[in-house]
């Protein structure tokens, strides 16, 4: 029985899981690094800070729940598997996978951030299928908002090309700006989906796209408007989420034209919106991350270091 462990330190989650070859189960645990109230991000050194604090007590969760032996470690090491792509946060994980791999005698494998959030969409959606095949990937987060060209690799699992971008705010940015706005803790994520589910107005929106490019930094300034004009936090709120989806419906759209029928796949904690994932399902057919493997985790880094050990 071989089990592989995952870790993964990103800018907002200390995460680390594992996962079992034969019986497909993974374990994981996380935590949120802690911002200040009132603030919509960490400095990089408050980030490593964190998680030289927090990676610890993940291990002893983690390790609580099963003490297996380990054939192999996967770790985040970069955000992005483009030349020149850096986090200072991604090396806490880098420096304990080395230390564990080195005491243990185990080989150790990087890749990076965002390949675990797609190997984590796929793992989570069954659709395994996509693993041998090319198809878009949607990478929508705090950090990011990248429409992806992922093909199979036979050393590294996935070769991922950027096809589409956000040009300047993030989704995840515009939603914790927006979100602070209204007075919500960060991330705000979560809270203003609740808000905007209890809108009942239609609320039309208009994408800015360059090519297959989006701009989403209007975003914030509607809304910055909307609040002071005396719009209710609903309303708001769904004009925040509703100009989010318009502009990612518009890259589908423009990437599809592009590249032909491929199939969609969706990952990052912004993609677990239930209005932005209701809309794609309905018109693109789109296949989603289960909400908990939305988020920042380590799951997709332990499943992707158990098929690399095979291609080796």
């Amino acid at each position: 029985m071989s089990w592989f462990l995952g870790i993964d330190t990103s800018n907002y989650t200390t995460s680390a899981a594992l996962y079992n070859t034969e019986t497909r189960e993974i374990l994981g645990e996380k935590k949120l690094l802690p911002v200040e109230p009132g603030r919509v991000g960490l400095r990089q050194s408050d980030a490593v800070f964190h998680h030289v604090k927090q990676l610890p007590d993940i291990f002893a969760r983690l390790f609580a729940r099963i003490r297996p032996s380990i054939t192999g470690i996967g770790f985040s090491s970069r955000p992005r598997d483009v030349e020149g792509s850096y986090m200072p946060c991604f090396l806490v994980g880098e420096m304990a996978a080395a230390a564990i791999g080195t005491s243990q005698d185990i080989p150790i494998s990087s890749f990076s951030h965002q390949a675990g959030h797609v190997m984590a969409a796929i793992f989570s959606s069954g659709q395994t299928y996509l693993t041998k095949k090319k198809f878009i990937a949607f990478h929508v987060s705090g950090g990011t908002t990248e429409c992806l060209l992922v093909q199979p690799d036979p050393v590294h699992v996935f070769q991922i090309t950027l096809l589409a971008s956000s040009l300047d705010l993030k989704a995840g940015q515009a939603i914790d700006r927006v979100g602070h706005q209204l007075g919500l803790p960060f991330p705000a994520g979560p809270k203003l989906e609740e808000m905007a589910l209890q809108c009942a107005d239609k609320i039309q929106v208009r994408a800015t796209l360059k090519g297959m490019d989006c701009c989403l930094s209007g975003i914030e300034n509607q809304c910055a408007q909307l609040v002071e004009k005396k719009a209710p936090a609903e309303y708001i709120a769904r004009y925040c989420i509703e100009s989010v989806k318009s502009a990612v419906m518009g890259m589908t759209e423009a990437v599809l034209a592009q590249q032909g029928d491929l199939p969609i796949l969706c990952a990052g904690g912004v993609m677990s919106n239930s209005i932005i994932r209701k809309a794609m399902e309905k018109k693109f057919g789109a296949y989603f991350a289960a909400p908990e493997f939305s988020s920042d985790n380590a799951c997709g880094t332990a499943i992707l270091a158990s098929m690399k050990a095979v291609n080796q």
